[in-house]
């Protein structure tokens, strides 16, 4: 009897991914995860059939940098009206419409670009790529926050997540099969990379349509800037408001252990992130052809994403945050050895399957668990600034150090390489058992009052 009540008791939390607000997120986070592999790891494996180094393709990850700064921006979404969109969709929805738009305009641009002959504009390129997609998750997690109440975040984190690696997916496995399916059969064919950008480009659309076609986000928390006394008062006024109060409402909240939140955030995606831009050129080098990668990916990346994302939130609402976000962490970084396990097998499609699909359903469960955790921090008086200050702290230590992961890839090899980042990982277990511990004497103290 037990059984079966627990059966049904899972069963009915699987309902709340059909509700029409969580569907809306599905897409909105498909629309934010597809430019990602475009600007950070596809095209990674581009270059490397083009015969850019390693460690030119390990400085060119710092474009996406972009994703690690996007906090100096963030509160211009909060208080700037873009003219005429504002009053036709709303401020949330105007901003994601325009920075969607430039999404779509960057990567069809970036098709019609040789990066053999001009290497430096396809890095400008992926510059615009990246802080017009950067741009747009800022607003679609302002939008996810604030689209419903907190008990609804796990699940709408879940159908981001879910709709988000789809896209990564789509955009890696997708661009690999497209430009293998369009190229003349040779090791590097230029067309056959253009035509799949622009069908990458194209696969925008859905992103933009549900901007069009959904509803603003009720946020009359936000406050008003100030529109009175001189042009010095007035922009003090609003630097106040949305650069600096957002800042230190989050100080005024967590007092000490924001210290120790601000570090788990800024070390929890070392270890994938870091792997992750010599991911693509490591398939090269290992002499899997694009079909291959491809076919994993599409197949068993999806379904082991699909199970991942899933079963991420459906943990979370049975254990908790915090105990699936320890799990998640020793899932990614378990992965990385399976990676540098495959770096001495040498080219076994059976082991690219294993190693793919364990690196996705990790990656699925830590990253809806990070997700939760991270909404859950936000004020909602500050959602744009304060998510986006989150994500971009989680971002910028991984960018910056996998800018040299090529080298030292050249200099230490694949498998020793995939142990480091393995080991990347050990800090992040340390920083949320201190956390919980924190976490369980704040409760206990107000228990007691």
């Amino acid at each position: 009897m037990f059984a079966l009540t627990s059966y049904f008791s899972w069963l009915s939390g699987l309902r709340i991914y059909f509700q029409r607000q969580v569907l809306i997120i599905f897409v909105m986070g498909f629309s934010s995860g597809l430019p990602l592999m475009l600007v950070f790891g596809v095209l990674s494996f581009w270059l490397r059939e083009a015969d850019v180094s390693r460690a030119d393709i390990g400085y060119f990850s710092w474009v996406a940098m972009a994703y690690a700064i996007k906090w100096l921006w963030s509160p211009l979404a909060d208080n700037l009206k873009i003219p005429l969109l504002h009053n036709w969709l709303g401020r949330r929805r105007s901003w994601l419409l325009t920075s969607q738009v430039l999404v779509a305009i960057a990567i069809c641009c970036m098709a019609l670009t040789d990066p053999q002959q001009n290497l430096a504009l396809m890095a400008g390129l992926a510059v615009l790529l990246a802080f017009s997609s950067a741009t747009q998750d800022i607003n679609v997690d302002a939008f996810r926050i604030e689209s419903a109440a907190v008990e609804m975040q796990a699940a709408l984190a879940a159908a981001y997540l879910t709709g988000y690696r789809l896209a990564m997916i789509l955009a890696s496995a997708g661009t690999l099969w497209l430009a293998a399916l369009f190229s003349d059969g040779s090791d590097y064919d230029l067309s056959g990379w253009q035509q799949a950008y622009l069908v990458m480009g194209l696969c925008m659309l859905p992103g933009i349509l549900t901007t069009l076609l959904s509803n603003e986000p009720a946020s009359g928390l936000q406050q008003q800037v100030a529109t009175e006394g001189t042009l010095a008062q007035r922009f003090i006024a609003w630097l106040k408001q949305a650069v600096i109060a957002p800042f230190t409402d989050f100080f005024n909240r967590y007092k000490w252990h924001a210290l120790l939140i601000l570090a788990l955030i800024a070390c929890y995606r070392l270890t994938d992130v870091v792997m992750g831009v010599m991911a693509n050129a490591f398939y090269v080098d290992m002499g899997y052809s694009k079909e291959e990668v491809a076919s994993v990916s599409k197949v068993f990346g999806v379904i082991m994403t699909l199970v991942g994302a899933a079963l991420g939130g459906i943990l979370i609402n049975q254990f908790g945050v915090m105990k699936v976000l320890f799990a998640g962490a020793i899932l990614s970084a378990a992965t990385n050895l399976l990676f540098s396990a495959l770096s001495q097998i040498g080219y076994d499609l059976m082991w690219l399957t294993l190693v793919i699909s364990a690196d996705n359903l990790s990656a699925g469960i830590a990253t809806s668990a990070f997700i939760a955790y991270l909404s859950s921090l936000v004020n909602l008086a500050f959602t744009a600034t304060q998510y986006a200050m989150f994500s971009s702290l989680m971002l910028l230590l991984p960018k910056f150090t996998g800018g040299f992961s090529g080298q030292w890839v050249d200099q230490f090899g694949y498998s020793n390489f995939f142990i480091m980042t393995a080991a990347m990982g050990l800090p992040v277990l340390v920083l949320i058992m201190l956390l919980a511990r924190a976490n369980n004497l704040v409760q206990n103290k107000k228990a007691a009052e």
